[in-house]
Formats: structure tokens, sequence, C-alpha cells
């Protein structure tokens, strides 16, 4: 059995996510400083190996036996060649209906690999996926494979080198250059509606301000 920690201490981002690429896009980043995790592991009887991510990677790694290294190797490059709107990198099959099970099966790849694929690579938390159509676990997969190489780090997580609390601010720090007035750490936040249905402001501990538009998590509109 493999298993892979992330402490809850950190919450390491993709390197090549949609969330870095939402940064990069609002020009956020100039305000922001990541640092990228020098490396992403698993502990297996009672060794710690560094996590395979490309067909060369597999072939180096001492986690698999010689002829396992050669059918994972054969997957990896699957997976990477896979082109979603290409039907000739799909080999016949299609990954909306074949589920992840049947894809593995015909690599061969024992339960090991599997492990480690599934829940270090594609970062499932449980086995469900196993039965759930195979292209959610081929794109998480390529996802940690472009995250890896983006930087060219160890790993595919970056954070921010001041912690996750930069991000608000980095962007209340933009908002402001173009004229915008920001409230940080305000508690129970309530969107307000005027008699017509559209929102108009935000009230919190008794103040209101006022808008014409609101972007927020879902659970701030419940009754939405």
């Amino acid at each position: 059995m493999f298993f892979d920690m992330i402490l809850d201490s950190f919450q390491y981002i993709m390197a090549n996510g949609a969330l870095v690429r939402v940064l990069i896009h609002t020009d956020v980043t100039k305000y922001l400083y990541f640092k990228a995790v020098d490396g992403s592991f698993v502990y297996n009887k009672g060794k710690i190996h560094k996590v395979p991510a490309t067909d060369m990677e597999a072939l180096k790694s001492p986690l698999m036996g010689i002829f396992e290294k050669r059918r994972a190797r054969k997957f990896f490059i699957y997976v990477q060649d896979y082109n979603e709107s290409d039907p000739k990198t799909h080999e016949g099959m299609n990954l909306t209906t074949v589920t992840t099970r049947q894809l593995i099966a015909k690599y061969g790849l024992d339960d090991n690999t599997v492990d480690f694929i599934g829940h270090a690579l594609a970062l499932q938390r449980d086995d469900r996926y196993l039965d759930e159509p195979a292209l959610d676990t081929v794109k998480r997969m390529k996802l940690y494979a472009e995250s890896l190489a983006r930087f060219a780090g160890g790993s595919p997580y970056i954070y921010p080198l001041y912690g996750l609390g930069e991000l608000p601010q980095a962007f209340a720090r933009l908002s402001a250059v173009y004229g915008g007035t920001y409230m940080l750490n305000k508690p129970e936040c309530k969107v307000e509606f005027d008699e017509e249905g559209k929102v108009c402001g935000v009230t919190s501990e008794g103040e209101t301000a006022k808008c014409k538009k609101v972007v927020c998590d879902p659970s701030y509109l419940s009754n939405k």
C-alpha cells in the first residue's frame, strides 16, 4: 500500500492549474511571491520514494520492477500524448465512457502502481475513481506532469511565500490601484438585494458597502 502526505498546515497550488492561470491573467502575481515545493514523495514498505510523473522517471523509479516499468512507461506515454480533441491519440477508447479501471487493465498495471497513479499523481481521495470515467484521471495526471515541467522544479506544487493569506491581500492591492475599496477580515457578510432582486451591496457588522456586482462563493447566496 502506498501513502502520500500533504501537511495540513500548508495548502499547495498546482503550478499549471486554473488558479495560477487566473493569477497571471489578472496580473495579481506582481504582488505575490511563490516558492516551489522541493519534491513529491510516497512512503512504501518502510522507504520514501519520489513519485514518477513521466515515462523516463518511471524507468528509473525503484517503486516498480523492470517489467512493470515497461508497462507503466507505455501508460505514461499514452497519458502524455492524449488530446481530447484529437481522436488519433485515443487509441480507440472513449474516456468519457471507459472507466479508469478498464483503462488501467489494458496496460496490465499491478495494484501498487495503480495506487500511486491514482492517489499520488491524480490526487484522488479514494478508490471510487476506478469505476468512474477515465477522462478525469487522465486530465489530473496531465496537470501533474505539466505543473512539474512548468517551473522545472522537483514537484508540481507551489505556494505563496508568506502563506495563503497573501492571495486576497494581493487582489485587494490590485483593486486599490484601480480605485477600489476593500474590507478584509469581515465576519458574517450578507449580500443585499434591492426591490427588483438585483444585488446592491454587502453588509457586515452593521455596515453596508454599496455595489452593482458581487463576486463570491456560492455559500454566501444559499437562498438563491
